[in-house]
């Protein structure tokens, strides 16, 4: 285990002995509920820095725990690409529960977080005691599916953090046309490893081959979507998103009576968190959750 200005470095193994990596962020005195964040395809715990850090600070704070998937940031790449599938990931997120001996979680699902906090909550619905899901639900739109795929396991690796910065901001710019070159360069040691000063793959990009099935037509998930009914859910929607429609998120509403939502204005998928709205529509709703099971148990 190590450690950072606000956060400490964990390290499992989990049931095939693969080695993952997560964060703490502390909130040293308080009980208020956990939150563990759950990263997109390709991306890693580090994408969640900036709002832990709110979340795990000031007078509502809350401990925060970020994991890497397999073959993500610091954790192990596995042999088998076949692993890196949705079922998988969801025992290792499982596997963690049990290590960092959490219970009743708030989870943050980017993307595929969504998706793997879907399965949790069908195979162990006790360990979830609410979701946010960033940018993604029960129908995932093929045009931005065809355009993840179109980069996964190909970006070039750049040669020194400017490059990098320049293929965050290339890869990205159409849906998020309001950041800056300073917060391009913030993305890019968000994607990439670091490894002798150097930029280094964030990634294993045997990734790629789990995309795979798009070659045959996306398969809705409204049945893993009904597994969330029973806990309080908010969608956070890029305004710019092309993997989570409108119209799809007010199909979830109708079907889940304790929905919320919120849009992230002129970002796309998946809206990267940092700023101060966003924050704060996350913290407010789980602080709300936490007011009514109080409440409840007063009775």
């Amino acid at each position: 285990m190590g450690s950072d200005a606000n956060f400490r470095e964990l390290s499992l193994r989990v049931r095939d002995g693969l080695r993952l990596y997560a964060r703490h962020y502390p909130a040293p005195g308080s009980v208020r509920k956990p939150v563990l964040c759950l990263a997109g395809l390709t991306r890693n715990s580090r994408d969640f820095h900036d709002l832990a850090t709110h979340l795990s600070q000031g007078p509502r704070a809350r401990p925060v725990y970020t994991l890497d998937y397999r073959g993500r940031g610091k954790s192990d790449w596995d042999r088998n690409w076949k692993n890196y599938a949705v079922p998988v990931e969801a025992l290792d997120v499982l596997d963690f529960l049990t290590f960092a001996e959490l219970k009743e979680v708030a989870i943050i699902g980017t993307s595929r977080g969504g998706l793997v906090s879907m399965l949790m909550a069908a195979a162990q619905p006790s360990a979830i005691s609410l979701i946010v899901l960033n940018d993604i639900g029960p129908v995932i739109e093929r045009d931005g599916l065809m355009r993840i795929a179109s980069y996964v396991g190909r970006v070039p690796l750049p040669r020194d953090w400017a490059e990098a910065a320049n293929i965050a901001r290339d890869v990205n710019k159409r849906s998020f046309p309001d950041i800056d070159e300073r917060g391009w360069e913030e993305i890019a040691r968000q994607l990439f490893n670091e490894k002798r000063g150097k930029p280094a793959p964030g990634y294993d990009p045997m990734l790629k081959n789990a995309l795979s099935v798009l070659d045959g037509p996306v398969p809705e998930l409204w049945p893993q979507f009904e597994a969330l009914t029973r806990v309080p859910v908010l969608v956070v929607r890029g305004e710019n998103s092309d993997i989570l429609s409108e119209e799809t998120v007010a199909r979830m509403a109708e079907r889940h009576a304790a929905l919320e939502k919120f849009t992230v204005p002129n970002q796309g998928h998946a809206p990267f968190l940092k700023d101060r709205a966003t924050q704060e529509a996350i913290a407010m709703f789980i602080q709300r959750i936490d007011s009514v099971e109080e409440a409840l148990a007063a009775e």
